[in-house]
């Protein structure tokens, strides 16, 4: 099963060029897997876009209510951020060997624990994903 990274999330529900491509990965393998995590920083990166002007704050709303329906309708296995997970993270930041920022090192360590292929458009997070030999899809839009 695939770990769906928020940069992934963000590209299939909003006007991106990574868009068509997360859209086919998605479409091919259902039943993916998010975190609690990816909920937070999917809005997180609405707010963002609203922020600074890119979306309005209507189209953010239902971007928002249509991937809550995903997430309630089971569209993704949902993932509770949990202790272990933490604490894995902070094991592989702590070894100071590493540019691993702290969110990519939860997502990481998510990952790694319930044995998941991460799935990203983050070049860093995939570099760092590789550093701790786990298994990674980089999605690169086209061009």
């Amino acid at each position: 099963m695939y770990y769906i990274d928020t940069s992934v999330i963000v590209a299939y529900y909003c006007p991106e060029p990574l868009s068509e491509k997360a859209e086919d990965f998605l479409t091919l393998h259902a039943r993916s897997a998010l975190s609690a995590l990816t909920e937070l920083e999917m809005f997180s990166a609405l707010s963002r876009k609203v922020r600074e002007g890119g979306l309005p704050r209507k189209n953010a709303a239902q971007i928002g209510t249509k991937f809550m329906g995903h997430l309630d309708g089971r569209f993704y296995e949902y993932l509770p951020v949990e202790l272990r997970h933490y604490r894995l993270a902070r094991e592989w930041v702590g070894l100071f060997t590493s540019k691993l920022r702290t969110l990519d090192a939860l997502h990481l360590s998510i990952t790694a624990s319930e044995g998941l292929i991460l799935v990203t458009a983050d070049h860093e997070l995939a570099g760092s994903a590789k550093s701790l030999s786990l298994e990674v899809v980089l999605l690169k839009a086209e061009g």
